[in-house]
């Protein structure tokens, strides 16, 4: 059987993109070439990687997707090779995609991002942002070898290494007749408005923290925006609760929020280093990050 590193390309991005005509545009080849490397790749390995769609384009079957998985990170190491052999003897290189939960990327990424480059400036980063069910599935695609998020909602595949553990804070306008107390407690507030972060699994955490407290909380706002949700909360339009605190307390149009931990004893939240389990051994590039994310969030680290 041969099977060129081209032709594992067009299966790659033909996936991303969920058409051939979108890959032809993308990779600069002709459509009946990547059509007939495609098909000749099927004819090969036995069995069918995409189920043709009429005018809706390509979808991969079970195979096709476990096969996509590896031809990706074969064509990563094949990516990384050329550019540690372009680079040998001076450091590590490569290009690795890493995710992070959003509100983790907005408070940690500038600072691990820079310093990462420092120790290790031959190795491109590739940043993207999700939500905990978006960096799962990118896990799980491969499309992701590494990420920053929360330990809840993993499956078996998908293995982790805490970071550090975040407890959450109640956060109220500064001027908030509450923002003199040291800490508050979420009966205190209970008859006032929560505006929740309204993500998948996110939603979920904060709802277990009023159920164990055994309170109600009135929903009055959802948003995916944490950022519109602490400026919501700066005009005094109600609470919420967060854990990853920003290191301001300055909202985006200027209006100011403030931070209590909650006298209730409430389950932290674990940042963790995510992969896939069977990415292993993994590669210099996604290595030398995932040795240097424990340094940073250690006591003396980065934060």
């Amino acid at each position: 059987m041969h099977i060129s590193l081209r032709s594992l390309r067009y299966v790659v991005v033909t996936a991303d993109l969920g058409s051939l005509t979108a890959a032809s545009k993308q990779l600069g080849i002709s459509q009946p070439a990547i059509s007939g490397a495609i098909t000749e790749m099927e004819r090969e390995l036995g069995t069918q990687i995409f189920v043709r769609h009429h005018a809706r384009g390509v979808s991969l079957t079970a195979a096709g997707s476990r096969f996509v998985h590896e031809a990706r990170l074969l064509l990563k190491h094949s990516d990384d090779f050329e550019k540690s052999v372009s680079t040998m003897g001076k450091s590590v290189a490569g290009e690795i995609t890493v995710g992070c939960f959003g509100t983790l990327a907005t408070r940690y990424m500038p600072a691990l991002l820079a310093a990462f480059s420092q120790r290790h400036p031959s190795v491109t980063i590739k940043l993207e942002e999700g939500n905990q069910q978006e960096i799962i599935d990118g896990l799980l695609s491969g499309r992701m070898e590494i990420a920053i998020a929360y330990a809840y909602a993993l499956p078996p595949e998908i293995t982790g290494e805490t970071l550090v553990e975040l407890p959450p804070y109640l956060l109220i306008a500064a001027g908030h007749p509450l923002a003199q107390h040291r800490r508050i407690s979420l009966k205190q507030v209970q008859d006032e408005p929560f505006i929740l972060l309204d993500l998948p699994h996110s939603r979920d955490y904060f709802l277990n923290l009023f159920r164990i407290a055994e309170i109600d909380p009135l929903i009055v706002y959802r948003s995916k925006s944490y950022e519109l949700i602490r400026g919501l909360v700066g005009h005094n339009r109600g609470y919420t609760i967060h854990n990853a605190l920003p290191g301001t307390s300055v909202t985006y149009d200027g209006s100011r929020v403030t931070a209590r931990p909650i006298v209730e004893k409430l389950p932290s939240v674990r940042v963790t280093s995510l992969r896939l389990e069977r990415n292993h051994p993994m590669r210099p590039a996604v290595k030398a990050f995932a040795d240097f994310l424990p340094k940073a969030f250690a006591p003396d680290g980065l934060f």
